[in-house]
């Protein structure tokens, strides 16, 4: 542990003061030893946290420069280039017993036009409202409510393409969420696994809430 007397952080304070939340100029000896000695613990947890960041940063790229090697060396032993986005791909150890997968997440958004499509539902839900089936009826509510944030929910409006509805208004509908969806973002992330004793593939976890 690191010596208590020093205060832990980032701005400039001159000596015989510690700095405090509002910013005010305390003289040390007007401070208390339990407060230097958290703030010395929370300096000392955050000190090692940022190492870890920093090397877990430098074993992502590391291991997104690995597969991206191993992809080429592959595809020169078949006289090809497989282009595109370097991700989605897993490899496997001779014995099957660890796994690495990288892949792409894209992050998908809708532009003006599902507000169309979801004219054309509601024109839809108001000519069924007679005889349709309640948990369609549900299914196709439910997929345009917003999350905590106020987000409509990608995944659940995607979704309503899969039902089995010939409706006319219906398709057109589904052909305008399928135009206003775009790729905004995308991460690519590495995850590594190993069997456990049942023979399943298991994430190594490198989040600190799964160690």
């Amino acid at each position: 542990m690191s010596n208590k007397d020093t205060q832990f952080t980032q701005h400039t304070v001159p000596d015989g003061y510690w700095r405090d939340a509002k910013g005010c100029l305390i003289p040390v000896d007007m401070i208390k030893d339990i407060d230097r000695a958290r703030d010395t613990v929370v300096g000392d947890i955050v000190t090692r946290s940022d190492e870890l960041q920093a090397a877990l940063k430098v074993f992502k790229d590391y291991a997104f420069d690995e597969v991206d090697a191993f992809r080429a060396l592959s595809s020169e032993q078949y006289g090809v280039d497989m282009g595109g986005k370097k991700g989605n791909i897993q490899l496997h150890t001779f014995d099957g017993e660890h796994r690495v997968q990288v892949a792409i997440q894209e992050r998908i958004a809708f532009d003006e036009r599902l507000q169309a499509a979801k004219a054309l539902i509601d024109e839809c839900i108001k000519d069924w409202s007679v005889g349709a089936r309640p948990e369609i009826l549900a299914i196709i509510e439910d997929a345009f409510k917003v999350d905590v944030a106020g987000n409509i929910r990608t995944g659940d409006v995607l979704k309503l393409r899969r039902l089995n509805i010939t409706d006319e208004k219906w398709l057109r509908a589904m052909t305008a969420i399928s135009e206003s969806t775009q790729v905004i973002s995308s991460c690519r992330y590495v995850r590594i696994y190993k069997r456990d004793n049942s023979g399943k593939y298991v994430q190594i976890s490198l989040d600190i809430a799964g160690v």
